[in-house]
C-alpha cells in the first residue's frame, strides 16, 4: 500500500509569511490553527518503514519534528528518510536540502535541469556526494528509487512535464522541459497518486493522464488569476508565475471537472488565497466542487 503524508501545503513563504498582514496572514498570526508550512509530502511503499520526501521545503526540520514516522530510530545517525525527489528548482523545493547535511545517506532525485542548478551553487556541496548521490530523472520513464545500500524501495515514480516556467531566479536562462514536472507515484500493481505542485495550464494531455486517478495533489496557489495584483502583493498574474488558478474559466476546478478522480486535493496554496479561510465563499466553492484543502500531517492511503 502507498502511504502519503502531507508535511506542509502552503506556497513559498508559508502561512503566515514573515512580513505579511494580508487578510489570511492576519488570521494566521492570530490563530495558530491556520498556520501552514511550505509544501512537501512524504511517501512510503513499504508500510512506513522507509520514506521519500517530495521536495525539501525550507521548513523541513519543523516538518520532520511534527511527523513521528520521520523521526530517527535505531542507529546513532540514521533516518527513515531514504530519498528526496525534487520537482523544480524553486526555493521552496530545494532550500530544505541544506538542513539534511548531517551525514545521513539518502538519494537525491531531480530532473537534469534542477541538478544543474544545484551543481552551479557550491553551497549544496555540503551534501557529500558519496552519501547523497544525485540521480537524474527522465520524463515519461518509470523508475524505482533505491534505499541507501541499494535495496528496492517498492516505490514506482514517473516524472512528466507540465506547463510551467523556470524558477524566478533563473528566468533569464530561458525555459527548459525540466523546469516544472509532475509525479505519478505508485507501487507495483497498486493505485497511483499524482503530485503536481506547479502547473500553468490544464491541457487535454494532462486530463487524460489523470483520468481514473485515486489521489491527485494539485497546484492550488491562487484562487483567481489576478489575485496578487488585486491584493497589492505583486504585479504578475498567476499564470504568468506558472500557476493556474483554482477558479474561473480554465481554472483547475473547471478544467478537471470532467476527469474521474477519486480524491482531488489542493496543495501549494498561497497566503493570498481566500480558500485557506474556513467559512469563506472560496472555501465553500472548493468543497462544493469536490475538492479538499490539504492540511499538515494529513495522511492518505492507497
Amino acid at each position: 500500500m502507498l502511504k502519503v503524508v502531507i508535511l506542509g501545503s502552503a506556497a513559498g513563504g508559508a502561512v503566515p509569511q514573515w512580513n505579511c498582514t494580508c487578510s489570511v496572514c492576519a488570521a494566521a498570526w492570530a490563530d495558530p490553527g491556520l498556520r501552514n508550512t511550505q509544501v512537501s509530502v512524504a511517501v512510503s511503499a513499504d508500510g512506513g518503514r522507509n520514506w521519500f520526501l517530495i521536495n525539501a521545503s525550507p521548513d523541513i526540520r519543523q516538518q520532520i519534528l511534527q511527523t513521528p514516522c520521520l523521526h530517527p530510530k535505531g542507529a546513532l545517525r540514521g533516518s527513515p528518510i531514504a530519498g528526496v525527489i525534487v520537482t523544480n528548482a524553486e526555493i521552496d523545493a530545494i532550500a530544505g536540502l541544506l538542513s539534511l547535511r548531517e551525514g545521513a545517506a539518502f538519494g537525491l532525485y531531480a530532473h537534469a535541469r534542477v541538478l544543474q542548478v544545484l551543481a552551479a551553487n557550491p553551497v549544496f556541496d555540503v551534501l557529500k556526494r558519496d552519501l547523497v548521490p544525485r540521480i537524474a530523472m527522465e520524463v515519461d520513464r518509470v523508475f524505482e528509487p533505491l534505499l541507501p545500500g541499494g535495496a528496492a524501495s517498492g516505490l514506482r515514480v514517473e516524472a512528466f512535464a507540465v506547463r510551467g516556467k523556470p524558477a524566478w531566479y533563473i528566468e533569464d536562462a530561458g525555459a527548459d522541459a525540466g523546469d516544472t514536472i509532475g509525479l505519478k507515484l505508485s507501487t507495483a500493481g497498486g493505485d497511483a497518486a499524482f503530485f503536481i505542485a506547479a502547473c500553468a495550464e490544464v491541457t487535454p494531455d494532462l486530463c487524460a493522464r489523470l483520468e481514473g486517478a485515486k489521489l491527485v495533489l494539485f497546484d492550488g496557489t491562487l484562487w483567481c488569476d489576478d489575485e496578487m495584483i488585486r491584493a497589492g502583493l505583486g504585479r504578475k498574474t498567476g499564470r504568468a508565475m506558472g500557476h493556474v488558478p483554482m477558479s474561473g474559466a480554465g481554472g483547475a476546478m473547471a478544467a478537471l471537472a470532467g476527469v474521474t478522480i477519486a480524491r482531488r486535493v489542493f496543495v501549494h496554496i498561497n497566503n493570498s488565497n481566500p480558500a485557506l479561510l474556513p467559512g469563506s465563499a472560496a472555501r465553500r466553492a472548493v468543497l462544493d466542487a469536490g475538492w479538499h484543502i490539504a492540511a499538515p500531517s494529513e495522511e492518505f492511503g492507497l
